[in-house]
């Protein structure tokens, strides 16, 4: 080998060596700049850690038990099926025109009883009075004819299924008059939360009939009223199929139980006012009521006679 061929061969191994150490260190600053990038850097990778356990947590709070449970509270119609034996519906009161929607807002608290539904004790309502032409009496409650006709038809919102049945409200309007009327029908809509369709013998004693609607305030009432309660089977009750009313309540109902071989047995309650037994369970044998204060009463010897309206020597206690 030349001297020539020997200097380019020294010439390129330095070229080569070079490139080893430039690359070497290229990399090892790349190294470094990684690093230091790691270190600054937000803890971003925890964060998106944390995102999918967030997510699944959400699924299952949407899906849990608790959560399924969260519903409005705002009451709805009993499921209780009528049978073919049950017979039409009380016609209802016609509603007349309604005021501006307007809530019974109470003014006072309300009581604690757990089994009043919105008409509680203790609780002064706001809203209108309108008048209708009530007849005998009769209504959605299927009372019959009333003997006196100090009565009222309850906005389908508080009537609740016919929860307001038989209660005792005390009317009072801005001019001072007053009246109590017992709840024997149901105003459907437009009546409004907290208004009250009067007769027209009630109307009057606030305001002649003239006027049409009156700002009006109510309140439960228990009366010092008297006599007992009554029981009436419905019309094609037998030991099969029956259903059960109570009359003459000072309080109104909370539930009506029979006794079964199991025990006592709830009965589920129609927007016209009777409990149903669709098996004929309990039907015939002895009857439990209770008021919204909790008070129980056990009536025996009511026999299974349909239409019959038969008394009792039980009432409620005054509150």
């Amino acid at each position: 080998m030349n001297m020539q061929e020997t200097r380019r061969a020294a010439r390129q191994r330095r070229r080569r060596r070079g490139l080893m150490v430039g690359t070497t260190t290229g990399l090892v600053v790349t190294g470094l700049l990684v690093c230091l990038v790691m270190t600054m850097r937000p803890d971003g990778e925890e964060d998106a850690g944390r995102a999918p356990a967030t997510a699944v947590a959400q699924a299952q709070e949407r899906h849990s038990p608790t959560s399924a449970g969260r519903k409005s509270s705002t009451p709805s119609p009993s499921a209780a099926s009528a049978s073919p034996s049950a017979g039409a519906k009380t016609p209802k009161a016609s509603p007349t025109p309604s005021a501006a929607p307007s809530s019974a807002s109470p003014r006072k608290a309300p009581a604690t009883s757990s089994l009043a539904g919105r008409v509680r004790p203790d609780v002064t309502y706001r809203g209108v009075a309108t008048v209708y032409q009530a007849g005998v009496g009769d209504g959605a409650c299927s009372y019959g004819p009333s003997a006196d006709m100090m009565i009222a038809a309850m906005n389908t919102t508080d009537y609740e299924t016919s929860k307001a049945c038989g209660a005792y409200v005390r009317v009072h309007a801005a001019n001072g008059a007053s009246v109590t009327v017992r709840i024997t029908n149901e105003c459907p809509l437009p009546c409004a939360p907290g208004q009250l369709d009067l007769s027209e013998q009630a109307f009057a004693e606030l305001a002649p009939t003239s006027t049409g609607r009156l700002a009006i305030t109510w309140s439960l009432l228990s009366p010092d009223t008297p006599g007992t309660i009554s029981i009436r089977y419905k019309n094609g009750s037998s030991r099969y199929w029956c259903g059960i009313q109570a009359i003459g309540h000072r309080n109104p109902l909370a539930r009506l139980e029979v006794r079964t071989s199991g025990g006592w047995r709830q009965l589920a309650r129609t927007d016209y006012n009777y409990f149903l037994s669709p098996d004929g369970s309990g039907c015939g044998g002895a009857i439990r009521i209770t008021d919204i204060f909790g008070e129980r009463l056990t009536v025996e010897g009511i026999a299974l006679r349909p239409e019959a309206v038969q008394p009792t020597r039980v009432q409620f206690a005054r509150h």
